[in-house]
């Protein structure tokens, strides 16, 4: 297979590469193939990948071959022979469970996710898995364990984080499918930089395994290049488990197809540049703006909003939380091990623990924000807004002693150039992020889609609408950096 072929098969996109499977026009195995080859190639660069599955994976997509030749016995499942990369904070039973610490380093899963279930028994072939931050605790990928993960549009910026390894193996061809967990924005951080589309499904509405089940910031969910994509993975992980208590039932099922660009005539759709006062990068604003006028243009009305947010609000209930949940697990981890763990996971625990807001008057300040997005909400069907306020985060720094400058605005916290927090705040709101453009320095950037509570249909039409009239396929003369052959 040559080099030309390879890329272009390792950008199929799942609901293509499965009506081709139909038609025996393409086979499993050489898109299994395809994708690992593209996966070596680029690997030296991006570092995504902290697992290989091949062994077994080749066996599943053999398997998938002869279910579609006849062959081999049972049904053609949703997922038939499609290569998903698995981020590693889902853990698979005897392999591998090490969330990017030394800490962990050698642990070995005694459980599966439900998610990985799912996918398995849908017919996908969980190939590799993808590298994460420490602890999922940030919102770029690099660790003592695994190194830097980095963002095939631009070696220099970051994938992203926590689900960056997916995010970037996604962009680099890897898979047409990944997983992710969001829990202030680890699904749609990554999604933004390296211009895919991520999920971050209401609260309950994919099940997890506790004790992060229960909390309510967590969101497991699907990432892919396309919308449709998107929706395919969503439709196999969610619904009802018997492990999880907050599991929703009944499961909800979206459509198969859109219409487009058609989808969104007469909607009405808020857009907030700023979710705030968020200072945004001249070109991640004007970019954004572009999808709110090509949305106007497909026959959606939009208007502009303002919402009365502020960063220290959104900050103190965040943290609030955090000290209570992840920053106490963040806490013994640098206590038990100074020198093991990551820097930025030192400065997560020690904010964390400086937090003042008890987490009762957290609560109250959480309700004070979704009334005010619930208000804007109830008036239009959908909100857009930029993911993130700038395009990346450099590769290579922790942003411990480093500060963001937005727009001439320095930041208090890195994490503040993400607009994505409010919305595990309001965890019953559906969000997904999809691209929105280019910036200069190469890095693509990305709004979100916000519709009300569990109406997630919505955002799924307003996503496909924008991929419709301001399309962002990986096309021949369109691919990151880090895969271009010569």
């Amino acid at each position: 297979m040559s080099a030309d072929s390879t890329s272009e098969l390792a950008y199929l996109s799942a609901t293509d590469a499965l009506a081709a499977f139909r038609r025996r026009e393409l086979s499993p195995v050489e898109l299994l193939t395809a994708v690992l080859d593209q996966a070596a190639a680029a690997e030296p660069v991006v570092n995504a990948v902290v697992e290989r599955l091949e062994e077994q994976a080749f066996e599943a997509a053999r398997e998938a071959e002869r279910r579609y030749l006849g062959k081999g016995g049972g049904d053609i499942r949703p997922l038939e022979g499609l290569p998903v990369a698995a981020k590693e904070e889902h853990p698979i039973e005897g392999h591998p469970h090490q969330l990017g610490s030394l800490l962990h380093a050698g642990d070995v899963a005694t459980a599966t996710h439900p998610v990985i279930q799912r996918i398995a028994a849908a017919g996908g072939i969980v190939h590799v898995r993808t590298s994460t931050p420490e602890f999922c605790a940030a919102g770029f990928t690099h660790s003592k364990l695994w190194g830097v993960t980095r963002n095939p549009w631009n070696p220099e910026y970051s994938c992203g984080g926590s689900s960056g390894g997916s995010g970037a193996a996604l962009a680099a061809g890897y898979a047409p499918l990944a997983t992710g967990s969001d829990i202030g924005g680890s699904i749609r951080i990554p999604a933004s930089f390296n211009g895919v589309v991520g999920f971050k499904p209401p609260f309950g509405r994919v099940p997890a395994m506790p004790p992060y089940s229960l909390d309510q910031f967590c969101h497991d969910g699907p990432m892919a290049r396309t919308v449709a994509d998107c929706a395919l993975l969503e439709n196999v992980i969610a619904g009802p488990w018997k492990g999880d208590v907050v599991s929703l039932r009944p499961k909800l099922v979206l459509p198969e197809t859109y219409e487009g660009a058609r989808g969104v005539e007469g909607l009405r759709i808020a857009l907030s540049v700023t979710l705030g006062d968020h200072p945004v990068d001249p070109e991640v604003a004007a970019n954004t703006r572009a999808v709110a006028e090509a949305l106007r243009t497909a026959g959606a009305i939009v208007e502009e909003v303002e919402l009365g947010w502020t960063r220290k609000t959104i900050n103190r209930a965040l943290m609030a939380h955090f000290a209570a949940v992840m920053g106490a697990e963040a806490g013994d981890a640098v206590a038990a091990a100074p020198d093991l763990v990551n820097p930025y996971l030192r400065a997560f625990s020690e904010k964390a623990a400086a937090e003042t807001t008890t987490f009762a008057e957290g609560l109250v300040l959480e309700g004070e924000i979704y009334a005010e997005l619930g208000e804007i909400l109830d008036r239009f069907d959908a909100l857009i807004c930029p993911t993130t306020s700038i395009p990346a985060f450099l590769a290579d720094d922790e942003y411990t002693e480093t500060k963001v400058v937005v727009d001439g605005v320095e930041l208090d916290f890195y994490l503040d150039a993400a607009l994505t927090p409010p919305f595990n705040i309001c965890s019953r709101v559906p969000v997904l992020a999809v691209p929105s453009g280019f910036a200069s320095n190469g890095v693509p950037t990305g709004v979100q889609i916000a519709a009300k509570t569990y109406d997630d249909e919505t955002v799924f039409r307003v996503g496909a609408a924008v991929e419709a009239v301001r399309p962002w396929a990986y096309t021949a003369d369109r691919r990151p950096a880090a895969v271009r052959r010569p």
